[in-house]
């Protein structure tokens, strides 16, 4: 597995990471023993990125990712995050990023990781009623502590991007992008670049719809958090999956699968991105680590461009937008 390096400061990962955000939540039923191998598939080949989230489950998803590295912890680089914050019955609390709430999110994140340190700590959301510069300061706290190692942030705007790295270099950020989600081109990518910050994708496979597994909604469960994305709905749906089709036509004719072709895209821009995409499927993981030796041309690239071109996508990514690229 290709490795590549997030931001500046020695931080170096798989070029395909591993999201775990499914295993515990948003997209139906899920089998914890399955999650588990795999995890352990993905560590076997080389897919040492594992990305979750103290609000996947909630809690719960931090839980399942510790038991699936406890006997393996120098294989697996773990990101975690704070600041979507939740109760104990999933009700959604708003975002917090006051320092107070930073130190105990990270401590109630190390217990149930079982780990004694974190590897990327990332602000999961920007919380516009604290300065940048306190909650960054607070997480710098936990590196000097030993309880992190690299600090991260997660659809931070660039104008938050430069105040935080200024209060603490920043190693990644991360924000979804894929061939339906390329907002990040219009100011991210320089500032990223810029800065030295390394850039993580998640969502690069469109939450399914560019990997060819929905074709209706039919077959997603009824608490299925896609069910409530604008881009999933009426006839924002049919349009989005009439382009996908098309890139699904161009996978055909140069024999991989939509998923790796979705990924080798990704993979392939000029920023040397990283893919966290998600599965709950050791036939879907190996899929996707096969993406990695996947080589479009430039010919190629322009017929995905035709067939999906930037800002074609109907709909936008969340039904609520307010709390992304604040």
């Amino acid at each position: 597995m290709e490795q590549r390096n997030l931001g500046s400061q020695g931080l170096r990962v798989s070029a395909i990471g591993l999201g775990c955000m499914g295993m515990s939540e948003f997209y139906g039923p899920s089998d914890s023993s399955e999650s588990i191998r795999v995890i352990n598939r993905a560590l076997d080949l080389g897919i040492n990125f594992l990305d979750t989230a103290d609000m996947y489950g909630p809690f719960t998803n931090e839980v399942l990712v510790g038991k699936a590295i406890s006997k393996r912890r120098g294989d697996a680089i773990v990101a975690t995050k704070f600041g979507n914050a939740r109760g104990d019955n999933g009700e959604h609390l708003g975002v917090r990023g006051d320092p107070e709430y930073v130190r105990k999110s990270c401590d109630a994140s190390l217990l149930r990781l079982g780990v004694d340190v974190i590897d990327l700590y990332y602000q999961h959301r920007v919380d516009t009623r604290v300065p940048i510069e306190e909650t960054i300061g607070a997480m710098s706290e936990l590196v000097e502590a030993g309880k992190v190692r690299f600090l991260g942030m997660s659809e931070a705007a660039p104008a938050t991007l430069k105040r935080a790295h200024a209060t603490y270099p920043i190693s990644a950020l991360q924000t979804e992008y894929s061939i339906w989600s390329r907002d990040p081109e219009d100011e991210i990518f320089q500032t990223v670049r810029e800065l030295g910050v390394g850039f993580v994708a998640y969502s690069p496979l469109g939450r399914g719809i560019l990997a060819g597994q929905i074709r209706n909604l039919d077959g997603l469960d009824e608490k299925d958090a896609r069910r409530r994305y604008p881009r999933f709905q009426g006839e924002n749906f049919e349009k989005n999956l009439a382009r996908a089709d098309k890139v699904m036509e161009i996978a055909d004719a140069i024999g991989v699968t939509p998923a790796q072709l979705a990924l080798a895209w990704v993979l392939r821009r000029p920023e040397g991105i990283v893919a966290i995409p998600g599965t709950r499927k050791i036939s879907r993981l190996e899929e996707n680590a096969a993406a990695v030796s996947v080589s479009l041309s430039e010919h190629e690239f322009e017929a995905i461009e035709n067939a999906f071109p930037k800002g074609a996508t109907s709909g936008d990514r969340y039904a609520v937008m307010d709390t992304v690229n604040r």
